[in-house]
């Protein structure tokens, strides 16, 4: 009988090898082959065992017992692929010992970790070694050949693997969970990173294997309200809509989110070139991206200062909405350079809405700010005659509907301290902290940005929107978590062998410790959750107009103590706590001291 169907085994190899080679069998690179060469391994074997038989029943009287072809396809299966999953695993086991590979804990076994660790697994410098998940039903059972663990037992996965980075593959949970690991993993002796997020996966932004540093968004975020699509839509889809002060960090987010909502036409307005040039390159490579029909951007150099100009603008450009966000907002600077900041963010946004108005604008809104709150600097005291301006001219009457949108500090903004505490942790500290008391309000500026285009439909003349900016954070536990998210300690009087000190350097001039969003505990809801009306009182545009003359009077004869003295009548809450700061106004001081004294 054996030697009857010896001539058939003889002949496999040439039915098997073309069919092999047809199903894609010899194509995978061994060491980069996953679970589909499995399939492809069944199959070609299927195929080979049905080709053999149909050439014995073709050329031989008689059957084979079927027995015998079912034991042929499984030791044909086992010996393909056995031999194949055998030497994938060696090639890989080699690779990682001639590769200097950092130890790494996943945290999240769900699909999200399987595709880090299979990504990770395929040269990276990275060796996956545990998994560790809050789901209880997973401790104990193993993933991908690793074991998942509880999280309470990190610190000693952390000490027996010598694990130096903890990967969170958690890309679609809540940012109130996410908040919670973090700080957990906090006073763990290894670094944090986290996947991208669920949005950037999706949309091909980034690969699964692109970790990034743990965001301070990561740390102080919460959860987002889902957007009013109508809001958003209201004084943008298909419209004409201009940003002042485009290459901003607000003014560019606007641009983003605006030019999403597919405007007619988006007028960028801003007076630095190179951020212009930046945010216009940023625009268009949305633009190609996106494929929709044209969008016409207009990207302009100029000055917020130029009432004609920005008229003719206006005119010309069809402008239907207006967001004023060109404003200097850095306090100590403004402090310094008082003139400058009353120019511009005062004379700036009042010839910005009267160029409005008279170009029948429908809607104009302010980038306001909660330091124009009892404000104790120039910057603050600048913003809030800002409001008071729109206010007076929504009193007037007029075409145009003015509002006001005044919210806290966005996080990773230019100059803001987000970035300056992570510019420190590279270097190694010490990280600079004012007070140890100081608190400030946060929020991404994708949602400060996304909150003032619908506060813009919610507008009907003259009205003050507040942001729900949440709970106020401590700047030092915002430092304090920083550095421990970076896997490095802090240095202090009970632990001299940490990494990085804190310094606390004293409150800057014109800071406070703490920022308001309301002068009168006096606000009513609107159809928005994140978005509340306040109710404060202000001036007409007669007494307005009065103060400005004689700021502007004062401004040009660089009276400098007039011009506080102005700045605190128009804004009565005006407290400022140093004297004059400025640059110029000092070093004449001292020179003319200097002539008397001689």
């Amino acid at each position: 009988m054996l030697q009857d169907v010896v001539w058939l085994f003889l002949l496999a190899p040439a039915i098997l090898i073309p069919i092999f080679a047809g199903v894609g069998l010899y194509r995978p690179i061994l060491r980069y082959a996953d679970e589909s060469l499995l399939y492809t391994i069944v199959f070609g074997v299927s195929v080979g065992i049905l080709a053999m038989m149909a050439v014995w029943v073709f050329l031989r009287e008689g059957l084979v017992p079927r027995s015998s072809w079912v034991i042929c396809w499984l030791v044909l299966t086992a010996l393909v692929g056995g031999g194949r999953l055998l030497l994938r695993r060696y090639l890989r086991r080699r690779f990682r010992s001639n590769t200097a590979r950092t130890p790494v804990i996943v945290y999240g076994a769900g699909e999200a970790g399987a595709q880090l660790v299979n990504a990770l697994r395929y040269g990276s410098g990275f060796e996956p070694v545990v998994f560790v998940d809050d789901n209880p039903r997973l401790w104990g059972s193993v993933v991908l050949g690793m074991k998942v663990w509880a999280p309470a037992k990190l610190h000693r996965l952390i000490t027996r693997h010598e694990a130096s980075l903890i990967l969170l593959a958690l890309p679609s949970t809540s940012h109130r969970r996410r908040r919670e690991i973090l700080e957990m993993l906090a006073g763990l002796p290894a670094r944090v990173m986290a996947l991208p997020t669920l949005g950037e996966l999706t949309s091909g932004a980034r690969r699964i294997d692109e970790f990034r540093e743990i965001d301070v968004q990561d740390i102080l975020g919460r959860d987002s309200v889902q957007p009013n699509e109508a809001f958003l839509r209201a004084r943008v889809t298909g419209q004409s809509v201009m940003v002042t002060g485009a290459g901003g960090s607000i003014g560019a987010e606007l641009c983003r989110q605006i030019l999403v909502l597919r405007p007619r036409r988006l007028v960028l307005l801003e007076r630095s070139e190179f951020v212009l040039y930046s945010i216009e390159q940023e625009l268009n490579a949305m633009l190609d991206n996106m494929g929709w029909p044209p969008i016409e951007l207009v990207p302009l150099l100029g000055s917020v200062l130029h009432q004609q100009r920005l008229q003719g603008v206006m005119e010309s450009f069809e402008v239907r909405t207006v967001y004023h966000a060109a404003a200097y907002k850095h306090v100590p600077i403004v402090e310094r350079n008082p003139l400058e900041g009353v120019y511009n963010n005062v004379f700036g946004t009042l010839h910005a809405a009267q160029a409005a108005s008279a170009a029948q604008v429908e809607t104009f809104v302010l980038v306001s700010s909660d330091k124009a709150v009892r404000p104790t600097n120039v910057m603050g005291a600048t913003k809030r005659l800002a409001e008071l301006i729109l206010q007076g001219l929504a009193g007037e009457g007029g075409g145009t509907r003015f509002c006001m949108v005044r919210f806290g500090n966005v996080l990773d903004s230019s100059g803001s301290v987000v970035p300056l505490f992570r510019e420190q942790i590279r270097k190694g500290g010490p990280v600079t902290v004012t007070h140890p008391d100081v608190e400030r309000y946060f929020m991404t500026i994708p949602e400060a940005a996304q909150l003032v285009i619908q506060s813009s439909a919610l507008a009907q003349g003259g009205d003050l929107f507040l942001l729900d900016m949440g709970e106020a954070v401590r700047i030092l536990d915002l430092a304090q978590r920083m550095i421990a998210l970076s896997g490095l300690t802090i240095r202090d009087d009970s632990h001299p062998e940490g990494d990085i000190e804190i310094q606390f350097t004293g409150l800057r001039s014109g800071e406070k410790l703490r920022e308001e969003l309301l002068i009168d505990a006096d606000d009513l809801p609107t159809e928005h959750p994140m978005i509340r009306r306040a109710h404060e009182e202000h001036q007409p545009w007669s007494a307005i107009s009065d103060c400005l003359k004689r700021l502007d009077a004062a401004g040009r004869r660089f009276d400098y103590p007039l011009v506080r003295l102005i700045l605190q009548e128009a804004v009565a809450e005006y407290r400022p706590e140093n004297g004059i700061e400025d640059w110029v106004w000092r070093a004449e001081s001292r020179k003319t001291v200097t002539e008397l004294a001689s």
